[in-house]
């Protein structure tokens, strides 16, 4: 029995290592800079430890030679990606861009599974607080936002509420605040909106009030293809 868990403890003192040697040499220092191709990879190489470590008939040779056969595979897929650009986008994906000009792209929240309120979230980890600050939203292949600010926007006082979200209200946000519907439609006709189904959001803020886009001020299709053309 001593000798079977001074093997379990061999085997992981060898997996790690082995682990620890091929983050290395892929460069992968930070996880900021994991890619979902990586992290497949790092599945991989992880059940190959494990299935080493929970069945004795599995020995640390053959868990250093599955783990060198896989980690050859990985480092010849990275220096073919590096090498042909056609290839890049499909394994390692591209950067999309969330809000162009201060314009949402819906189509790209879509493609990316987010929801507003999840991108919301993501801009207060940068220390951005409501939507009318933000000129231009990148979502990188790491899974992060790297977010390009109006240089001229004054500091925000206090956080925006979501009150509006794709035409629905959000009731829980109103209760939050203290107010009611009809409040809420008294202040969008001031904003010069008379229907709720027609903002894709609306937040607001004691300080700031309302800031409102309407699906048609949200990017179409064809206007991302001519903006992506005059930036090619």
């Amino acid at each position: 029995m001593p000798m079977l868990y001074f093997s379990i403890i061999l085997k992981l003192v060898i997996g790690l290592a082995a682990l620890v040697f091929v983050t290395r040499l892929l460069g992968k220092s930070r996880m900021s800079q994991v890619t979902p191709l990586d992290f497949v990879y790092a599945l991989i190489l992880g059940g190959t430890v494990e299935e080493t470590i929970y069945h004795q008939d599995h020995t640390i040779p053959q868990m250093l030679f599955s783990i060198a056969i896989w980690s050859g595979l990985m480092f010849a897929v990275e220096k073919i990606v590096q090498k042909f650009d056609r290839l890049r986008a499909p394994l390692r994906g591209t950067s999309q861009i969330l809000i162009r000009d201060g314009s949402v792209s819906i189509r790209e929240l879509e493609k990316a599974n987010l929801e507003l309120e999840q991108l919301r979230g993501m801009l207060r980890q940068k220390d951005v607080f409501s939507l009318r600050e933000v000129r231009y939203i990148f979502l990188e292949t790491s899974g992060e936002i790297s977010v390009l600010k109006y240089p001229d926007m004054p500091p925000v006082e206090e956080p925006s509420i979501l009150l509006v979200n794709e035409g629905r209200v959000h009731k829980g946000n109103l209760r939050l605040i203290g107010k009611d519907r009809n409040w809420l439609e008294e202040g969008l006709k001031q904003e010069g909106v008379h229907r709720i189904e027609d903002i894709y959001y609306a937040e607001w803020s004691k300080p700031d009030g309302f800031f409102v886009k309407k699906f048609e001020h949200c990017l179409t299709a064809e206007e991302e293809a001519v903006a992506m053309s005059r930036t090619v």
